[in-house]
């Protein structure tokens, strides 16, 4: 593998659900998320895999990963660096189509900026970053904006309020 193929981030982007229209933007949406993510924080040489599932399907990985029987938008899971020479996985994000779409509707924000968000913020869990303290939110809602300020998206945190529960994304 070639120093430069091996610098970049492999994005598999899988369908899990029909709920998800326009594929193609789709995809295109969350990979170049992902992509500005992982420059950001200098992730290189590693894949991960985005699955684009339903409430039902997420509500279900939650259940069993952390005991919570309800829908959410995004749960990443995060694997650990086989050191190899290929592509090392270093997880994968799961996003709810129905969870999203009525957050993005509640908020007023188009469909397309709040899956951006949520696939960075997915993918920074996957690399890291956590929300559990104060500071650690703040470090990762600094990340989120820069790399979303770079896609042309909205802060995300313009109008949320301190101490407002964030996101239930999977450690």
């Amino acid at each position: 593998m070639t120093p430069a193929a091996r610098a970049k981030l492999k994005i598999d982007v899988l369908v899990d659900s029909d709920l998800w229209n326009d594929i193609a933007k789709v995809r295109s949406t969350v990979r170049r998320a992902v992509a500005q993510a992982a420059a950001a924080v200098s992730t290189t040489g590693a894949e991960v895999a985005i699955v684009l599932s339903d409430d039902s399907a997420i509500r279900q990985l939650n259940r069993l990963w952390r005991g919570i029987d309800a829908a959410t938008n995004v749960l990443s899971f995060p694997t650990k660096r086989s050191g190899q020479d290929e592509p090392s996985h270093i997880g994968d994000i799961v996003l709810a189509y129905e969870t999203i779409a009525r957050e993005a509707r509640a908020e007023r924000k188009p469909f397309a900026h709040h899956l951006a968000h949520l696939a960075v913020h997915g993918f920074l869990h996957l690399v890291g970053y956590d929300h559990e303290r104060d500071n650690e939110a703040e470090a990762m809602e600094q990340a989120e904006r820069g790399i979303l300020q770079r896609l042309s998206v909205a802060d995300p945190y313009r109008t949320g309020v301190k101490g407002k529960k964030r996101s239930a994304t999977r450690r």
